[in-house]
């Protein structure tokens, strides 16, 4: 994940190459660490590199992996010419290479040749059933497609060889939200608690399913990771705020006063309520009055 400053630093640099201020090799060298998507300008300034004999021949070899980074970035915009010419070079330099085999798999992909792309990946898998990028790019083609089971099969079996990909857990439960399959998004969304417990986003998201599936023990467990979520934010998350209220709401209506936890409940309401007044007051204060009806409807429900 990009930090603040990380962004910033980008962003800076960015604006500095747009602007002719030089700086395109840093620029391009810190999109790739960042393993950020700024695909049209590294094929800009990318290739304003690589046309360029003299800088190219500073590069040393680097200029290979210029080479590559420019080629996903053309297959990005659709410029499927120059990513056909910079893989050509890479071939050429490389013969035997199978990263560059990968290159010309994830090329046919971006031509619409499913198929022959298809059987370039497993022909690559065969070779390195480990290959990561491999299994990805066959999901992501899957989904292209719209064969959404397809991408979910694969999926779960890339997961059970690599199953601390926190990117992949994320992926599939929200495929899984996306078709209303709630309870499987909740268990890929466990995991991902399990693995980064101080991610408030997994929390936060966790509790979204939970409340969406309903019923007294998942609201109130939704209750609990939305005011964890709370706490990993330094009490600012307004959207776990928001379902602090609504978890609360309908507890009370499930349970009409029989549970002994009502007071408790009602008093964290009441709690988050508030909190949620004072941000509209600072930072909406003309959506306040929306707010404040919503509010009531939640109490007067309750």
């Amino acid at each position: 994940m990009v930090t603040k400053t990380e962004e910033t630093q980008l962003n800076r640099l960015e604006n500095q190459v747009d602007n002719g201020g030089g700086g395109a090799w840093d620029y391009v060298c810190l999109v790739r660490k960042l393993k950020v998507r700024r695909s049209e300008k590294v094929l800009k300034h990318g290739l304003s590199i690589l046309n360029d004999p003299k800088q190219r021949s500073t590069l040393g070899n680097e200029e290979w992996t210029l080479y590559e980074q420019v080629a996903v970035a053309a297959m990005d915009c659709q410029s499927l010419d120059v990513a056909k010419d910079c893989t050509k070079v890479l071939r050429k330099r490389f013969p035997e290479s199978k990263r560059v085999g990968r290159l010309e798999a994830m090329l046919l992909e971006a031509k619409g040749s499913w198929e022959l792309a298809e059987k370039a990946y497993t022909s690559l898998l065969e070779d390195n059933p480990l290959d990561q990028t491999i299994h990805k790019r066959r999901v992501a083609m899957a989904k292209a497609q719209g064969n959404i089971s397809v991408a979910i099969e694969w999926l779960n079996k890339y997961l059970e060889t690599f199953m601390a990909d926190h990117d992949a857990w994320r992926e599939l439960a929200e495929i899984y939200v996306s078709l209303q399959m709630y309870k499987q998004a909740a268990f890929c969304y466990e995991e991902l608690i399990l693995s980064q417990p101080t991610v408030p986003l997994y929390h936060l998201a966790y509790a979204d399913v939970l409340y969406t599936l309903g019923g007294l023990e998942n609201l109130q467990t939704a209750k609990k990771y939305y005011a964890s979520a709370i706490d990993l934010t330094g009490g600012k998350n307004t959207r776990a705020l928001f379902g602090i209220c609504l978890c609360t709401s309908a507890i009370t209506q499930l349970t009409k006063g029989k549970n002994k936890e009502d007071k408790e409940g009602s008093q964290l309401q009441s709690l988050a309520a508030k909190v949620l007044e004072k941000e509209y007051k600072q930072r909406a204060p003309d959506k306040l009055p929306q707010l404040t009806t919503a509010l009531k409807s939640l109490t007067l429900s309750s």
